[in-house]
């Protein structure tokens, strides 16, 4: 069952689901809007292979912020975060998407899921159009429709992640 804005506002208003900082604005009529965070991270370009849990990460990103605009490079794969630190309770999932404007601008975004007891600042990765792009900080970017599970789940999310806040490098 895909929650409505009354159920959002329920959970809200009961601490079942937390958003912080919360703000009227982001509630929408099925699911939430989160706001663009100031850290940003881009993948960059290497020849050099990758071995997946014994490598450093560090030349594989450069991590910058800012706290008015974010100018995102062309057809570039960056991390971004959202400013909303989110607790999810246990009979709750979310489901992750750009908000339309941005799809229709150009970017692109793999699946993503929040899971039933997960909480942190969400960390997405994106691909950038194929032109720059600035984005004010705070800018209504990623939408999440939420999602009530037949029965809450025993065992809820307390993976590497959980707690995370600004962008979250891939964890070994």
């Amino acid at each position: 069952m895909i929650l409505s804005d009354f159920d959002l506002r329920a959970y809200l208003s009961s601490k079942r689901l937390q958003v912080e900082p919360f703000s009227e604005e982001v509630v929408r009529e099925n699911g939430l809007d989160l706001r663009l965070g100031e850290v940003f991270c881009r993948i960059n370009p290497s020849v050099r292979e990758l071995s997946i849990g014994e490598d450093s990460l560090g030349e594989y990103f450069s991590c910058r912020s800012s706290s008015d605009y974010l100018v995102l490079e062309p057809s570039a794969h960056y991390l971004l975060h959202t400013i909303e630190y989110l607790k999810m309770p246990p009979e709750l999932m979310g489901f992750v998407e750009l908000r339309s404007t941005f799809a229709r601008l150009g970017f692109m975004m793999p699946p993503t899921i929040v899971d039933a007891g997960f909480e942190g600042q969400l960390t997405i990765e994106v691909l950038t159009p194929p032109y720059p792009i600035r984005v004010k900080v705070g800018t209504r970017f990623l939408h999440v429709v939420f999602a009530k599970v037949t029965t809450p789940a025993i065992n809820t999310y307390k993976g590497k992640y959980q707690g995370q806040r600004g962008v979250t490098l891939p964890k070994w």
